[in-house]
């Protein structure tokens, strides 16, 4: 649960939008989508085996972007 403390003289809108940081900062959405459906543990390595390739690629030039 996500806890904002607010002073009584501030603005609603500046709550929201400390709730609205906090609440992406904590990955909440992400877990939620990952939960959605099962993914075996095979492709989830395969997918970060080609993420750290295509990093290595972006960090030495060799991809054209």
């Amino acid at each position: 649960m996500l806890i904002i403390d607010s002073k009584d003289c501030e603005n609603i809108d500046k709550a929201l939008k400390k709730y609205k940081k906090k609440y992406e900062k904590s990955r909440v959405l992400n877990q939620l989508r990952e939960r959605q459906s099962f993914t075996k543990p095979s492709i989830r390595r395969r997918t970060e085996i080609l993420k750290a390739v295509y990093r290595q690629q972006m960090e030495t030039g060799a991809l054209d972007a």
